[in-house]
């Protein structure tokens, strides 16, 4: 069994067609066919069986590549560890964020890492709350920025990085705009604009406003930052964000205003794999993170 077989094989089950695999792996689609062939012929049993001018993966197909793909990514991760140990600090950093982060919290770490690590590069992956932690579970990355940080998992080790307060971002001419602080339920009549159920803002949204005695009118929905800000501006309601979210890119026509009651904290942190190691960029810049918001702490 050879990784060229492997490979083969993923790339025919994911694309569900020979010819569309070979044009993407640029070799001919006679030797895919025959390499395929070969695994079959080792592992004795087919992995495919054809529908039409298409392929679709047996019953037992389907079984192997689950495992195909875990034991390649595992051989390319230690491929790369091998890569850095020679010359860790010229690796690659592949880490996920949510999009709550993406304004100001990641690209100030960043930046501050590069002036330090300048050969050091990124690869960036924005995604979901529950899609971040299951890449991490799954090898697909080893580190990921979180808010708030999941509840205790064994396979995985949380970072508090500082815990932050969600505050209120209204339209400029709203009623309460020039308070220094408001009671969340003062908001109870408003239009709410939220992130989509299913995102962990807008739970952490609905359960601040039950423990504050009622339920938001949801008027409407935006799946980033930008969307929701641009929403408030327009005066189509309000909404529940993060503070740092809100530091030096609020919208024009908006105000943030702190709330008083209900606090609503969330931690916001890095997130790693415990059941292996990660690779020395990596470690490198876990430890940078660590150390700048510690030394951030002592300043505030």
């Amino acid at each position: 069994m050879e990784l060229r077989q492997l490979r083969y094989f993923v790339e025919v089950a994911e694309r569900e067609h020979i010819s569309e695999a070979a044009e993407h792996l640029h070799v001919a689609q006679s030797a895919i066919s025959r390499q395929i062939a070969n695994l079959e012929d080792e592992l004795g049993t087919p992995l495919f069986e054809r529908v039409g001018r298409n392929v679709k993966l047996t019953p037992i197909g389907k079984t192997f590549l689950e495992h195909t793909i875990t034991a390649l990514k595992a051989i390319d991760f230690a491929a790369k560890q091998v890569e850095e140990y020679l010359d860790p600090a010229k690796g690659s950093i592949k880490i996920g964020f949510p999009t709550s982060l993406a304004s100001y919290v990641l690209p100030t770490v960043i930046s501050a890492f590069k002036r330090e690590f300048p050969d050091l590069q990124f690869q960036l992956r924005q995604g979901s709350y529950r899609f971040l932690i299951d890449a991490v579970k799954n090898r697909e990355l080893n580190l990921a920025f979180l808010g708030p940080l999941p509840p205790k998992d064994e396979s995985i080790q949380s970072t508090i990085l500082f815990t932050e307060n969600i505050a209120a971002l209204l339209p400029a001419n709203h009623p309460l705009a020039k308070r220094e602080s408001i009671q969340l339920a003062e908001l109870r009549n408003d239009l709410f604009v939220l992130f989509p159920d299913g995102y962990i803002l807008h739970k952490v949204a609905m359960d601040a406003c039950r423990a504050a005695g009622f339920l938001p009118n949801v008027i409407s929905e935006g799946e980033d930052l930008d969307a929701l800000k641009g929403l408030v501006a327009a005066g189509i309601g309000v909404s529940l964000l993060p503070e740092s979210s809100l530091y030096d890119s609020a919208a024009r026509f908006t105000v943030k205003v702190p709330i008083e009651s209900p606090t609503i904290p969330r931690t916001v942190g890095i997130i790693s794999p415990v059941n292996r190691e990660i690779a020395p960029s990596e470690v490198i810049f876990l430890d940078f993170v660590k150390n700048f918001f510690s030394r951030l702490s002592q300043f505030q």
